[in-house]
């Protein structure tokens, strides 16, 4: 469905490829009630990627989609201009994320799963521009600790590696992955390294939105440890994300509507 109104929901969830080889939130068996599917909206910046409304078990409106590999012709900034907007217009105001990524650090293993709390941002083709504007963006604290704390706890119920409720993401731009070299540039800077916390994190203080991410390591970074394992990769991609999206849905539920942080004051309309 194109073109529809915007939804009221104050709860999103950026799918990526923690949770993409599930159907979600269907997999997860965490009683939620898909609504509608294939809404897509028209923005300012273009067509909005397909989504999905549905309803948690705690019954949280929530509007979900899939960003990892919608229209990889599409640079990733500009995709995120458009699914913010439609955040935006719908009044969300708690985001949840996901994603595979590399172990920068050496002593991160392959289902080993850190709730980042900073990051270090490498990009260099998204687009910086705001979706609402107006405010000046205060970055000291990027992740809501109330979502990463309810994140933190439903990842060890579930999770099948060891959970960090803390970390570094260093993000890049992608398509293409780091050298060996670049690798041990960025391990100065970070724990883990991956391609979608940028822009997510800051367009979501843009439009006053708590925000936290899971970050599933699926592999070794080029030149830590060892080389990649693929087969373990795919298993992880394909055996776990069921367990990934359960997460997800328990942290939601776990989350008051009125969670007491402080991210919005982190939102100003001049430091003076």
């Amino acid at each position: 469905m194109s073109g529809s109104e915007v939804p009221a929901v104050s709860w999103a969830v950026i799918g990526g490829s923690a949770t993409r080889g599930c159907s979600f939130p269907d997999d997860a068996g965490a009683g939620a009630e898909v609504i509608e599917t294939g809404l897509s909206f028209e923005t300012p910046y273009g067509p909005s990627p397909e989504m999905k409304l549905f309803v948690t078990a705690g019954g949280r409106r929530c509007l979900a989609v899939e960003l990892h590999g919608w229209q990889p012709q599409l640079p990733r900034g500009e995709a995120s201009r458009r699914l913010f907007w439609v955040f935006s217009r719908a009044g969300v105001r708690h985001i949840v994320a996901d994603a595979g990524v590399g172990s920068l650090n050496p002593l991160l293993d392959p289902r080993d799963i850190v709730i980042a709390d900073d990051f270090v941002d490498l990009t260099t083709d998204r687009d910086p521009r705001p979706v609402v504007g107006g405010n000046l963006m205060v970055m000291r604290d990027p992740v809501c600790p109330v979502l990463a704390s309810a994140l933190t706890a439903a990842a060890r119920r579930h999770a099948r590696g060891r959970v960090f409720d803390r970390g570094t993401c260093v993000v890049t731009e992608g398509p293409r992955f780091e050298s060996r070299a670049e690798i041990r540039m960025m391990q100065a800077h970070g724990d883990i390294i991956g391609q979608s916390m940028c822009p997510e994190v800051w367009l979501a203080r843009d439009i006053g939105a708590c925000y936290a991410a899971l970050y599933v390591v699926v592999n070794y970074a080029e030149g830590v440890v060892r080389d990649w394992d693929h087969d373990l990769l795919a298993e992880i991609f394909t055996a776990d994300a069921a367990r990934h999206a359960r997460i997800v849905l328990e942290a939601i539920d776990a989350t008051g509507e009125d969670a007491p942080c402080q991210c919005l004051e982190l939102r100003k309309p001049t430091l003076l």
